[in-house]
């Protein structure tokens, strides 16, 4: 999970070494906390959060092959 957010997150910013995933993992679920340089935050979020959303659809898929909950928290 944490490799598949570092690349789309990579893949839409200009600052790609900021970008840093961590991965708290409890027993029925992951919390993954992206962290992106301040000026790349808009471009994550996206409008009316569209991109952030989508980002957290594409974890909960993939998610579901482990039976865990995942959640994103995008940290400034």
């Amino acid at each position: 999970m944490k490799e598949l957010v570092e690349i789309i997150a990579k893949a839409l910013v200009e600052h790609p070494d900021a970008v840093s995933v961590q991965e708290v993992e409890g027993e029925q679920s992951i919390v993954l906390e992206l962290k992106v340089a301040d000026d790349d935050m808009g471009k994550v979020i996206g409008k009316q959060g569209r991109i952030a959303k989508a980002i957290r659809t594409v974890i909960k898929a993939a998610a579901t092959k482990e039976d865990k909950r995942v959640m994103l928290e995008i940290i400034q």
